[in-house]
């Protein structure tokens, strides 16, 4: 694995970054299009492909070496604004708001926002210390298939509620300050990894 994956990917003040963590196990068209509208509703300068160590809340036992999920991402993203990372693994983070806390101390000036799709955000109640993440950056939730409802029913959207902007000014929620959260819809892929890798199980 290239030693620059291991590296925060280069920014300058002022611009708007968009932090889209997760497995990536094995990444695909659905994650590309996350990222790609993100990148275009949120009028982002850069979105970090983060490329987890792995998750804690997911088995381990079917994830794929780092660097064959990092090579694998590269393939799916075409936009230079899209930089594929793994500087957690460096740093030995596991924990979300641990990314978003080095993130923020490194960068001052830019302006992060917080990039899932609609199904992290209905178990996001699960993950560590998620009041802290949701208070301390932006977060933009991107529709996913059978999850449209989740920004309706799930926890954090209730938690949250007010903290809620409308669509339409998605471009200015990454200067905003949190808690501020949208749900973003827009064309869906019905791909998952999980599916993924139980066809490559059958094969």
């Amino acid at each position: 694995m290239a030693e620059r994956y291991l590296r925060m990917p280069y920014v300058e003040k002022g611009m708007a970054v968009g932090l889209f963590g997760g497995s990536f196990n094995p990444p695909h068209a659905g994650h590309a299009l996350v990222a790609e509208t993100a990148l275009r509703r949120l009028h982002l300068d850069q979105l970090w492909w983060i490329v987890t160590p792995g998750n804690p809340l997911k088995n381990h036992r079917e994830l794929a070496p780092l660097a064959e999920r990092i090579a694998l991402s590269e393939k799916c993203t075409t936009d230079p604004r899209i930089k594929v990372t793994a500087f957690e693994a460096r740093h030995r983070i596991r924990y979300t708001a641990d990314t978003i806390r080095l993130v923020q101390h490194r960068n001052p000036g830019v302006d992060f926002v917080w990039i899932m799709g609609a199904d992290s955000l209905r178990d996001f109640h699960r993950w560590e210390r998620w009041r802290e993440i949701a208070q301390s950056i932006p977060i933009a939730v991107i529709d996913r298939p059978g999850d449209t409802l989740a920004f309706l029913s799930s926890t954090m959207a209730k938690t949250f509620d007010h903290a809620r902007i409308d669509e339409n000014d998605a471009p200015v929620l990454a200067h905003r300050r949190p808690p501020s959260w949208t749900f973003i819809h827009g064309p869906r892929s019905s791909l998952s990894s999980t599916a993924i890798r139980d066809a490559a199980r059958e094969v």
